[in-house]
């Protein structure tokens, strides 16, 4: 099925959607709306027909070197599969290469696919960690990400100053807490 194929098949819903909570989709501000959002909607769910190993793979060199590697602050946004409302925040990936290394933007792309799915904070921190250790050797990987969830900020508990942080990690990091500590520092001292 086509990305427009997909979309148009969501604007019927949307339309009832509309319909439902008590609009009229043939007014003048809603008669595009349901193609809008369904266009919008299959762009933010684009992740589920990228392969996020095949990303990775593409650009995995031989490299001897750096002891550790660390992006940091790359932003995301994705949609809470609870409430399919958005929340979006930075991640940050450190690894320690073992006679390899991929291509920095590989780093980005890789949580840009995860991200662009129906997810969990804590599942997409762990995709992210889990997907580099098969893509590639490491000596291990840690992953921190923090977001701030519109579903924590307007509705439910409306808590407008929340925001939650996750790790996970893998390797040398999981055996080491002093060589964790060294990526939180290294990653705090760079904002």
């Amino acid at each position: 099925m086509t990305d427009q194929e997909r979309a148009e098949k969501i604007a019927e819903h949307y339309r009832e959607i509309l319909l439902l909570i008590g609009e009229d989709p043939e007014r003048e501000g809603l008669v595009k709306t349901p193609m809008r959002a369904a266009k919008a909607l299959v762009d933010i769910t684009r992740g589920y027909r990228e392969n996020p190993l095949d990303i990775a793979r593409k650009a995995v060199f031989e490299y001897e070197g750096s002891k550790m590697v660390i992006v940091q602050d790359i932003e995301f946004y994705s949609m809470c599969e609870h409430h399919i409302l958005p929340f979006f925040g930075r991640v940050s990936i450190g690894y320690i290469p073992k006679g390899n290394m991929i291509g920095l933007s590989k780093l980005a792309r890789i949580v840009e696919t995860f991200a662009r799915r129906l997810q969990v904070q804590e599942r997409l921190t762990a995709q992210i960690c889990a997907l580099l250790s098969e893509a590639m050797p490491t000596e291990g990987v840690i992953v921190m990400s923090s977001a701030e969830h519109l579903c924590m900020k307007m509705r439910g508990v409306e808590k407008q100053d929340s925001s939650t942080t996750t790790y996970d990690y893998n390797g040398r990091f999981a055996e080491d807490p002093a060589l964790r500590d060294e990526f939180l520092r290294l990653v705090n001292a760079g904002r």
